[in-house]
């Protein structure tokens, strides 16, 4: 073989592609500064993570600077202890036990309320529009601003809530403050904040749906509930895989209402896994690699089930 014949198969394929980013630069261009970004955004802090999850960086061995004294890191590299710590402590099976709750009971009522909203607003009524805008409104308001309101009116001693109660003769419920109640107050202000995405996902799927179906159902003699079991929700099917499972991961990751509403009280209660990794990073003496390693974990939970959903999904003939 001559060497010419050699630079010409070697060049080939810088000269394909070559060809493709001449041909296509447009798009190129179009998609680097969204790849950039999330490179930047996701990409090195999901590295750094795993780097630091990897080894016992503390706010005491970390590198900083004070004034004109820099003060180099001392931590050192570990391995999986940090995980191992995690896997086998008492506040992982707690807290994951209670965060699982609070994702089914959360998305189970989202798509549960949400498809009923979303079936009376398909139908035609008066002020339909009006009714629309204000069942979004809910999704508008910023989650943080949503869970200040929530924690106003739960307050046991001059909240809106109890004092509607006493006016009708009951007596008031410690919201914030009861284990138990506390648990149904962080469900009851999720829920209010999510039915609203659901709503609208569904009643797009929901107008999407072919009228005639339902026609030639009815002439058939079927009934509204036969109507509903075989048309509605496997016309829905396409939207609803994809909203449950966004909807499950944005609810397993919902830092804001826990937080905000009860802190992760009382004594834990409403801890869920993402409000502890952030108390490991930032409160007390801060532990990045624990909280990294947390973060770590969550992340591993998420994919398995999104893998475990995607291959339920394959089974039942959708293409997703």
């Amino acid at each position: 073989m001559t060497a010419d014949v050699v630079a010409t198969r070697r060049a080939a394929p810088r000269s394909g592609a070559r060809r493709l980013l001449s041909r296509h630069w447009y798009a190129w261009a179009m998609t680097a500064p969204v790849v950039i970004v999330t490179l930047v955004l996701v990409g090195y802090p999901l590295v750094r993570g795993v780097y630091l999850s990897l080894t016992d960086a503390t706010e005491g061995n970390m590198g900083r600077t004070i004034g004109m004294n820099v003060i180099p890191s001392t931590y050192e590299f570990v391995g999986l202890k940090n995980y191992t710590d995690i896997l086998t402590s008492a506040e992982f099976l707690g807290r994951l036990t209670w965060t699982v709750v609070w994702t089914v009971v959360c998305v189970a009522l989202h798509v549960s309320i949400g498809l009923g909203l979303a079936t009376l607003l398909n139908r035609p009524m008066r002020l339909r529009s009006v009714y629309r805008i204000l069942l979004v409104l809910p999704w508008a308001v910023p989650a943080f601003v949503s869970a200040f309101i929530w924690r106003y009116l739960l307050n046991g001693e001059f909240g809106v809530v109890n004092a509607m109660l006493r006016a009708a003769g009951f007596a008031g419920v410690s919201w914030l403050d009861d284990p138990f109640w506390a648990k149904v107050s962080v469900i009851a202000c999720n829920v209010w904040l999510g039915v609203p995405f659901m709503m609208l996902a569904l009643l797009g799927g929901l107008q999407a749906i072919p009228r005639e179906l339902y026609e030639a159902a009815e002439v058939d003699g079927a009934t509204p509930w036969q109507r509903f079991r075989h048309i509605t929700l496997p016309g829905l099917r396409p939207v609803s895989s994809t909203v449950v499972l966004l909807g499950t991961i944005w609810t397993f990751n919902q830092f804001p209402v826990i937080f905000l509403l009860t802190q992760g009280g009382p004594g834990g209660a409403t801890e869920i896994l993402v409000t502890y990794a952030y108390r490991q990073a930032f409160e007390g003496i801060r532990n990045y690699s624990g909280s990294a390693a947390w973060g770590m974990v969550i992340l591993a939970l998420l994919v398995v089930m999104a893998t475990v959903y995607r291959r339920a999904l394959r089974q039942q003939g959708e293409a997703w």
